[in-house]
């Protein structure tokens, strides 16, 4: 996204979720957007095998009692 298009992002999103942004916040969210994405960017081309990906569920260990 262009510089433009991620502060119209950030201005819709703010309003759909009722958060009152001024355009100091509103500029600062959106470079933070566009790092997150960037980073994001990075990892996607990153090749996964289906071994590599996180597991779906947490199961933790039996919590051991006699501590």
């Amino acid at each position: 996204m262009t510089d433009e298009q991620t502060l119209a992002y950030v201005k819709a999103a703010a309003v759909v979720v009722g958060l009152p942004l001024d355009e100091a916040q509103i500029a600062r969210v959106a470079v933070h957007l566009q790092r997150t994405a960037g980073l994001a960017a990075t990892l996607e081309v990153i090749p996964l095998a289906p071994h590599d990906e996180p597991a779906e569920l947490f199961c933790p260990a039996p919590f051991d009692q006699s501590r």
